[in-house]
Parts: C-alpha cells; structure tokens; sequence
C-alpha cells in the first residue's frame, strides 16, 4: 500500500513539473518585458524612437567610458529629441530628466532590512 502511495505521489509530482516550469516562463516573459518598458520610459523621447534608436542609445550609454562621455550623448540626445518633438507638433520637458531619479539599479534595501526588528532579534 505505502509504494502504491508513493508511486501515485511521484506521477502526480512528475505531472505537476512541467506545469510549474511552463508557469515560471510565463512570469520570466512578464518580468522581462516590465524590465524593458521601463527601460523605455527611461530614455528621454523614447516614444519618439524606434526600437532600433533605442537599442542603439543603450549601447552608445553602455559604452562609454567616462560620466563625462554619458553625459555628452545625454545632451546630444535632449537636443534630437527637442528638434524631433517640435518637428511632430510635440512637446517635451526643456531640461534633461534627472540621472538616476526613481527606481532603477541600486543595491537597494534587499530582504529583511527593512524597519522592523523581526522575530528573534535581541536588542
């Protein structure tokens, strides 16, 4: 009786797999495109660019070397983006959005930092 039990367990484990598998793809794809929607909306205009000027601006920011250097192809893209919004009848902010503002990479706070003292923290 204990292996029949033991046999049906681990068919219904086996069957439940892939189950658990195809459900975490799905969230991995959801994940995935929050992740580049914000990204997006990062990107000063970025309903203005094409997927491609948008990829290309990421690479551009990723390879340069100094703050300097990001800050310069920030600049130069306010300005194409200024001139391509006046172009549509469009407008945008004047300055440049905040670097860094909101949540965006950052070690933040993690799991169990926060406030609360938590079960079984002497103090």
């Amino acid at each position: 009786m204990k292996r029949t039990q033991a046999i049906v367990a681990t068919l219904v484990c086996s069957l439940m797999l892939p189950t658990s598998f195809a459900l975490a793809a799905g969230q991995s794809d959801d994940a995935q495109e929050k992740v580049e929607k914000q990204q997006q909306e990062q990107i000063y205009g970025s309903q203005m660019m094409s997927e491609q000027e948008r990829h290309e601006y990421r690479a551009r920011m990723h390879a340069a070397k100094t703050q300097q250097e990001r800050e310069q192809i920030r600049l130069e893209h306010h300005e194409r983006m200024q001139e391509r919004a006046k172009a549509m009848g469009m407008s945008l902010p004047d300055t440049p959005p905040p670097r860094g503002g909101g949540m965006g990479q950052g070690m933040g706070q993690g799991m169990g930092h926060g406030m609360g003292g938590g079960k079984g923290k002497s103090k």
